[in-house]
């Protein structure tokens, strides 16, 4: 049996998605400025962004999306367990790991400081198991992208996207071992009931 079930550790996700919607309406400044964003992005090399110090239209958008998102996950654990838990998070679980596991990694990857575009070990170019940091300025061969992607390289975005990930896969293992247990219920009670026949 798992120390904390999944739909606790869901029903905290959902939550933190509409705290995270409320400050990303009310105050962007105060999800940007967390130990935790600036200790992240600082580690990784990653840019701390200055358009979170002000209300935009963008942030505000986001802000709506997240709180959706947030309410709309708690609806679905107000569903029967065997419907909610092992159906719909059975499938959304895998899902959101991959995706934002896939994200986490864009954002670091392929951005200045990305050990990808140093120029090598050998002659004077930025060692690969350096800080990230000491490879953005000697980053000759990067790009930024023309999509768009580059608003995605930034501390607040990655720290996101890497809570997302652990919880993510949280929630999987959570899942898998309340299944298992399920199951295991489940044979018992048709074996007990084969016996009283």
């Amino acid at each position: 049996m798992p120390l904390i079930s999944a739909k606790t550790i869901l029903t905290s996700l959902s939550l933190f998605h509409i705290t995270l919607g409320f400050f990303f309406l009310t105050s962007p400044s105060s999800v940007a400025d967390q130990a935790l964003v600036y200790l992240l992005g600082s580690s990784m090399g990653l840019p701390n962004v200055r358009s979170f110090e002000t209300q935009s239209p963008a942030l505000a958008f986001l802000g709506v999306i997240l709180g959706i998102m947030g309410i709309s996950d708690l609806v679905t654990l107000s569903l029967p367990d065997e419907i909610s838990l092992f159906h719909h998070w059975g499938a959304q679980a895998p899902l959101r790991l991959t995706l934002t596991f896939g994200l986490t990694l864009y954002t670091f990857f392929f951005s200045a400081s990305s050990p990808l575009y140093s120029e090598g070990g050998g002659g004077g170019g930025a060692v690969r198991a350096a800080h990230p940091s000491t490879h953005a300025p000697h980053s000759s061969s990067y790009t930024p992208s023309g999509w768009g992607g580059d608003a995605l390289k930034n501390s607040v975005f990655f720290t996101f996207m890497f809570v997302e990930t652990f919880s993510w896969f949280w929630v999987w293992v959570t899942l898998r071992e309340e299944r298992q247990e399920l199951m295991a219920k489940k044979a018992r009670r048709r074996s007990s009931g084969s016996h009283h026949m």
